[in-house]
This record gives structure tokens, sequence and C-alpha cells, in this order.
């Protein structure tokens, strides 16, 4: 048995079934992201129910809510009808997820559900189903086959109901005006928290940590700046403080390399005019995408009168965990 080229087959079949859902998508999407929209716009909440894999899945798509600032609880389905149903409010949204639309236990709660005032976007891949017919809008998660060599267990219908509830999120998040401060409240932990969470002016290099040298230095002592900081650039300054340049350490080998008596030329003369610049008030997470999109290991940072007042090493954001 090939392993390898049927663990292929299974994710090529997933993959084709999520292009196939990706082309259906329709003003029935529109719809159902508008609905989720005015009713958080409303201090209502979104409601996710299903059951056995569905509710699996709909554990995914509401933790996704929560993290992108959609209100989101999970209704587990066996407990509704035993007082759980206190969750639910008028002016809620409901997200009901069923391949089938025809789950047992799910049907026997809509009923109830709808004594509330609330929208109901069904999940199913079977848009006629009773489901359907009780929702307000209806998204088609159908698949052509699952992905499991028998066609019966869950794997292409899991998948594709996963990637319409990731699909309702992101755009969601996206109408709603959800910016990258926004996300930093709620995920405080880890790297991802402290690179929303942390400014620039919290992790520069500053003051005696700064190598800095005037317009009127030689390259010998632009070296001897980074050194005595040991960092990989320095910062050359106008007389007036302004920013005039930055030399680094693969300047100087580069321009060794040409010529190995550099060392007592100016340094205005090799340095990098007009550098790559953050503000001191930035999100470290700004920083890190600086030093990304141009693929260089320091970046200087300025206060608000454009005045040089920190530089930010590469090193110094794996040392401080943000990466």
């Amino acid at each position: 048995m090939d392993f390898l080229a049927k663990g292929r087959n299974v994710i090529d079949i997933e993959v084709e079934g999520l292009r196939r859902m990706s082309g259906s998508l329709d003003g029935r999407f529109e719809e159902a992201v508008r609905l989720l929209h005015e009713r958080l716009d409303n201090r209502g909440k979104i409601v996710v129910v299903g059951v056995g894999k569905s509710e699996n899945i709909g554990l995914k798509i509401a933790a996704t809510l929560n993290s992108t600032g959609a209100t989101a609880v999970v209704l587990d389905s066996q407990n509704a009808l035993h007082g759980d149903l206190g969750l639910l409010s008028d002016g809620d949204a409901v997200l009901a997820l069923s391949y089938s639309g025809e789950t047992k236990e799910l049907l026997n709660l809509m009923p109830f559900i709808k004594r509330f005032d609330v929208g109901v976007v069904a999940l199913t891949g079977k848009w006629d189903s009773t489901l359907g017919r009780l929702s307000d809008v209806v998204l088609d998660t159908s698949v052509e086959r699952e992905a499991c060599p028998l066609n019966l267990a869950p794997t292409s219908s899991s998948t594709a109901m996963l990637a319409m509830g990731d699909a309702l999120a992101m755009v969601l998040l996206e109408s709603r005006g959800f910016t990258e401060k926004d996300f930093a409240r709620y995920h405080p932990g880890g790297s991802l928290g402290r690179a929303l969470l942390t400014k620039v002016s919290d992790i520069m290099r500053s003051d005696q940590n700064l190598p800095t040298v005037g317009m009127d230095a030689d390259v010998f002592a632009a070296l001897d700046a980074m050194n005595a900081a040991r960092a990989g650039a320095c910062v050359i300054l106008e007389d007036g403080g302004g920013l005039a340049g930055i030399f680094t350490h693969g300047d100087f080998a580069r321009c060794f390399r040409a010529d190995p008596l550099l060392g007592g030329k100016p340094v205005v003369d090799l340095m990098t005019k007009q550098p790559i610049t953050v503000q001191a008030d930035a999100l470290a997470v700004e920083a890190l995408r600086t030093l990304g999109e141009n693929r260089i290991d320091d970046v200087v940072v300025l206060d608000e009168d454009q005045i040089p007042v920190g530089m930010i090493d590469s090193q110094d954001l794996a040392r401080l965990k943000i990466v």
C-alpha cells in the first residue's frame, strides 16, 4: 500500500471540495454576514449549535469568532432542553451546523430556538433539508464525496463546514473594522500577544545602548560606537540631532572588500541615506513587519519630531521572544 499517495489523495479530495464550495458562494453568504454584523452591533451574540462532529467544528468556529471580537458561545444540544437555553437571548444570531440538515437532536431543539427573536444561519450540505427550511439563511457546505475511502466518515464535509465558518469570521472581522490593536486585546499571551501589545519604545535600544556618531566622524569612529553598544549598526546624526543615515557592519564588510584602507574615510560617504525607520509609539509587530518586508536587520526609531531615539536589531526581537 502506498501510504504517501493515499494521504495525498485524501488532501486532494478535500481541496477539491473547498474549491467547489468557494465557487458556489452567492448572495446568501453576504446576507449571513450582514445578519451576524447587525446582531453584534446591537449587542447580541452568536450562538453556535451542532451535534457530533458538527459540534466539534462549532467549537472551533466559536473560538475563532471570539478571538476576533465577535462574541460567540456554544450551545450544547443535549443540555439545551434542560436549562442551557438560558444562554440564548432575543437579538442573538444562531449558527446551526448539520451536514444532513436532519439531525434529530438539533431539529428537536429548533422550535424552541425559534421562540426567541433570533436570526438563524444554517451551515448544511442539504439546503432543502428541514434545518434549511427552519433557517433564515442557508449556506451550502455540500461536497461531492467524503475523503474517507468508505465515503462515510465526515472528512471533506467537516473541512468544508470549518472553512465556511472561517470565511464568515474573517469577512465579519473586516466588515466590523477590527484592527491589529483590537486583536491584541484578545491575545495577550505568547509571542503573538507580546508582538501585538508591546510598543517599539519598549524594546528599542536607546540612550547608551544606541550607537550614534556625527556627520564628521570617520568609519573607525562608527565601528567603535557599534562595538561599544554591541550593535550591528550605527546611526549617523545631523548637527541638529536629526537623522542623516545609518552605517551597518554589512556596509563595512561590503566596502572593505573594495578598499581595505577605508577606516579613516568619512562615514557619511559610505552610510545609507534615508534609511528605513519606525515610530517609537508603533507596535512591535510593525517593526517586525518592517524588518521582514525590507529584508534588513536594523531599523532606526524616530520620535514624533522625527529625531532618532532608538534602534531595533532583529536579534533583539528573538531575545525578547517577540518572534
